[in-house]
Order: structure tokens, then C-alpha cells, then sequence
């Protein structure tokens, strides 16, 4: 089981390379000015890795699943027809057949190649934590894409999981954080999770139409947008304000056969003017005028830039490196860094490197099992996964990637990952991830290298008494120093 000793006091480079990083790789430099090492990053960071480059097209993938679920649908309504039939006429006599044909089960080899890319896109995640050179900024990759965060709870989100962070997160990771909210809500992966795509303004020209009547106003996107994504819960906003800026919204689309018919690249985001409603919109106190797409494009950009989305996305980004309750003070220092910036990224990021409550000794947090898994690979030396089931072991952690159970995302605080049964799955998971290098690795030798001035007597102690190399490398990894960081 883990280690029980008191948390060892973290070193600065510890904690640039542990809490800021990733977890430290065996023949790793120490910094000798962590907080620069830290920012220099923001030179180095590889925005389009290798993995996610060579995935396949999602929107094609989930146009060939589209079009199969349609033809199953066809199949299954034409063996129904005839199961009827042949039912009716069973009764005419003894003369006819009374077997009848089961319907079709609908059975989609697309949605097999959806799980494969899916897959391929897990992998391509880890291979980039991994080999980066820049392991604070991949960090904060993970930190948006689980703040914008869509599930694989069906077949085309599933599809377009990998795409949606490499498209929408990624590039936008040192940018402007108007501009990564702008990629995030116009992405499909989004679009299609919080069931955008059927939103019809109830006064909009497709609403007119007869075949759109049981097409009615989703608010899930407005009000996820508004609690989630900018302003967050309590912060003023009404019901009403829901409901406007839903109908704002309405219109944004997928293009494409992604979306169940229509023109255009299924990757790209489309307007729909039919399904938009039209006229001025009230939303938070100010009217917007704007034409189709632009009026929530409008509401976007000022919720960007409001106060309130400053103060939700430090307190998140301050709670994710200095402890699950971030002192005022420091959420303070990264919301003024965000309101002077106008959102500038790196400017977030440098008050967030600078803050003194980040650099504490004391572990700050208890890692999650994605943070777990990355740090473990790499603090076994691992560059690339290989055979190594990502997907598959995460879903057996608790945490399967891309799948978190709400739209709020995973949660980022101690209680919801350090209890026994969380603990457990590791202790079972490590020598797993250790067999490959058990035989050539000496956990005695490993342990400093990773744990910088910070491997406590304790666990040195019991990494020693191991009965085998093995046992000391899975040992090392449910330690408490590799717990949290």
C-alpha cells in the first residue's frame, strides 16, 4: 500500500518540475531558476504534436457513422414493415410460414472505428505529455480542456474528443482566453455534447415549418457557458438571461454530414440563419443588436472580459497548483493579471508562476489519476507509450479521458481521488507500468532523481527493504511523494 509517512518538504526545483510540471524524467537538469525555467517554456511548447497531426479526420469518421445509423434505421423500419406483414398473413391460415424475421440489430462498424480513434487520440495525448518539452504548458492543455470540457457520452463526441483539443485547445493554450472560448463553443464536439444543434429560435423560420414543430430552444449550451466556462455560479446572471442568450445562440451548428445532412467540411463550424431568432437580445443588462452569428459572438467576447470571469478562472487556476482552497490574496493577483491582460494567457500565467502560494513547501496537491499515470511514465523514463493501453487504464483509475461525468468537468480537489478504493487501483496499476524496465531500473537510483531533495527517509527506507526490483519501482510510484505534488 502507499506509503503513510508524513508529506517530505518539496524543493523549488521539485516543485517547478512536479506541481508546475508534469512529474521529472530520470537524467532531467534541474532548474536553477525554476520560475524562469517555468515561463521559458512559453518559447518551447510543440502545438501540434506528431500523435494528434497523423489522427484521422473526425468529422469524415463520424459522417460514415451518421450515414450507417441512417441505413440501419432504414433496414430496421423495412424488417418491421415485413415482420407486420408476414404476422397478418399468419392468420389466413395454416398454409403460411410463422417465422418471423427478427429486425435488424443496427449494427455500426463505424462506431468501432469511432472507439479506434478515440483511442488513437488517448494515445497521442500521453505520447505528447510525455516527449514535451514544455511540461507546464502541456499541463495547462489538460487544466483548459477539462475547464471546457465535452464528454463521450455518444458516438460523434467520442469521434471528434481528440480533435476538439488539438483544434480547439491547443493553439489557443498561449493566446487569449477570448479566443479559446470563441474555438471551445464553435467546436462540434461541443456543439453536438450540449445538444446544440437542434436549437431552433421559436420565432426563427424554421420553426415555421412544419417539419421543425417538434424542434423547440436548448439552453444547455447558454447555460454551461455562463456557469461553467466565464461568469460561474453566483455571479449574477438571471434564468432570463439564460434563456436570451440561448436564443442568441441559436443557429450555431456543425456543417456537413456531422450535423445529419447538409454541405460543407463536417469539421468546420456553420450558421444556420433559418434556425436563428431574430431580433435584439437583453442579456446582462445590455442589449445586443447583432445580426446571426455575430449577436452571440457579441455576448461571447463581453463575457470574456468580464470581472466575474476573471475572478472564477483564478480562483480555478489557483486551486489547481496552490491547494484545493486558494488563498483570496493570490486569486486576486491572477484576476488582476487577467483584467489588465485582457485575457493574455501567459500574463495569467506568470502571476500564477510568481505567487508565493504556489511555492510552498508542504505538498499542495493530491494528484489525479491522469496526473498520476503522466508522471508515473515519465518518471520512469518513458518518451512514448507504445503498447501501453492509455484509454483502458484510465477508465480503470476513474478517470476516463474525455468522459467526466457533468459538464463541470473532473473534479480538482483531494476528496474525490484520495480515498481507498482510488488508492487501491493504483497500488494494482503500478507494477503494471513498472514490468517493462523492472529488471534494469533500480528504484534506490530512480527515486532521488525524480523526487529532487525532496524523497523522504521513510519511503527511501522502505523502496530499500523491497524483496525485488519490481516491488521497489511500484512502491516508488504509490509513495506519497509520488501521490502529490
Amino acid at each position: 500500500m502507499p506509503a503513510t509517512s508524513t508529506a517530505t518538504p518539496m524543493s523549488p526545483s521539485a516543485i517547478a518540475l512536479n506541481r508546475f510540471g508534469l512529474g521529472a524524467r530520470p537524467g532531467d537538469q534541474l532548474p536553477a531558476d525554476p520560475q524562469r525555467w517555468l515561463i521559458a517554456q512559453f518559447d518551447r511548447f510543440d502545438v501540434r504534436p506528431a500523435g494528434f497531426a497523423a489522427l484521422e479526420d473526425a468529422g469524415t469518421a463520424v459522417v460514415r457513422y451518421r450515414e450507417m445509423q441512417r441505413e440501419n434505421r432504414r433496414l430496421r423500419a423495412r424488417d418491421a414493415g415485413a415482420n407486420a406483414a408476414m404476422a397478418a398473413a399468419a392468420t389466413t391460415g395454416p398454409d403460411v410460414a410463422l417465422a418471423i424475421a427478427k429486425p435488424a440489430k443496427g449494427d455500426n462498424p463505424a462506431r468501432q472505428d469511432l472507439q479506434r480513434l478515440y483511442r488513437a487520440g488517448v494515445q497521442a495525448r500521453m505520447d505528447a505529455a510525455l516527449a514535451t518539452e514544455a511540461p507546464f504548458v502541456e499541463r495547462m492543455v489538460h487544466f483548459w480542456s477539462n475547464h471546457f470540457c465535452i464528454s463521450t457520452e455518444n458516438a460523434p463526441v467520442t469521434g471528434f474528443a481528440a480533435a476538439y483539443e488539438r483544434d480547439a485547445i491547443r493553439p489557443h493554450v498561449l493566446g487569449r482566453f477570448s479566443d479559446m472560448l470563441l474555438a471551445a463553443e464553435q467546436h462540434p464536439a461541443m456543439l453536438i455534447y450540449l445538444n446544440q444543434l437542434g436549437s431552433v429560435g421559436p420565432d426563427s423560420m424554421a420553426a415555421m415549418r412544419a417539419g421543425d414543430k417538434k424542434r423547440g430552444l436548448n439552453e444547455n449550451l447558454a447555460r454551461e457557458i455562463l456557469e461553467l466556462h466565464t461568469l460561474g455560479v453566483r455571479s449574477g446572471y438571471t434564468q432570463a438571461d439564460v434563456t436570451e442568450f440561448a436564443r442568441a445562440l441559436t443557429g450555431w451548428s456543425v456543417a456537413g454530414g456531422a450535423r445529419g445532412g447538409g454541405g460543407g467540411d463536417p469539421d468546420d463550424f456553420a450558421f444556420r440563419a433559418p434556425q436563428h431568432e431574430p431580433g435584439a437580445r437583453m442579456i446582462l443588462g445590455k442589449r445586443y443588436a447583432q445580426d446571426g452569428q455575430d449577436q452571440a459572438r457579441a455576448v461571447l467576447i463581453d463575457l470574456a472580459h468580464s470581472p466575474a470571469t476573471a475572478t472564477h478562472i483564478a480562483t480555478k487556476l489557483a486551486r489547481h497548483v496552490a491547494g484545493d482552497d486558494p488563498s483570496p490574496a493570490m486569486v486576486a493577483r491572477v484576476a488582476h493579471a487577467f483584467m489588465s491582460s485582457n485575457g493574455d494567457l501567459p500574463t495569467v500565467y506568470r502571476a500564477l508562476i510568481q505567487s508565493p502560494e504556489a511555492w510552498v513547501s508542504t505538498p499542495t496537491k493530491f494528484k489525479t489519476p491522469w496526473e498520476w499515470t503522466v508522471s508515473s511514465l515519465r518518471g520512469l523514463g518513458l518518451h512514448q507509450t507504445g503498447d501501453l493501453p492509455i484509454a483502458g487504464m484510465q477508465t480503470e483509475l476513474g478517470q476516463r479521458v474525455w468522459k467526466p461525468g457533468a459538464p463541470a468537468g473532473w473534479d480538482d480537489v483531494a476528496a474525490s481521488w484520495a480515498g481507498p478504493d482510488a488508492l487501491y487501483r493504483r497500488v494494482e496499476l503500478a507494477p503494471r507500468l513498472t514490468a517493462p524496465i523492472a529488471q534494469t531500473v533500480d528504484a534506490r537510483v530512480l527515486a532521488p532523481q525524480i523526487m529532487p531533495a525532496s524523497l523522504g527517509s521513510a519511503t527511501a527506507g522502505q523502496i530499500a527493504r523491497s524483496e525485488s526490483p519490481a516491488g521497489a519501482l511500484a512502491l516508488m510510484l504509490v509513495s506519497t511523494e509520488c501521490l502529490r505534488r
